[in-house]
């Protein structure tokens, strides 16, 4: 085992004791951490951008298959 992976493995188990050790207030307080939005770079912009465009693509099939099967 590296150093890196027994420091993060002491890390989760000194959390895990820390946590187990709240109240179910405080746990939850605890729980609710805001992370920022993550800055993307352009490739992942890029396929971000392309997968909302395929998706509205794909629901206008979607759309259009069934208003023709209904017909």
């Amino acid at each position: 085992m590296t150093e890196e992976k027994r420091i993060d493995a002491v890390n989760d188990s000194l959390l895990d004791r820390d946590l187990s050790s709240l109240e179910p207030g405080q746990l939850t307080e605890a729980k609710q951490h805001h992370f920022p939005r993550r800055t993307l770079r352009g490739p992942q912009t890029l396929v971000l951008w392309s997968l909302r465009i395929y998706l509205l693509f794909m629901i206008a099939v979607v759309v259009y298959q069934i208003w023709s099967g209904a017909n």
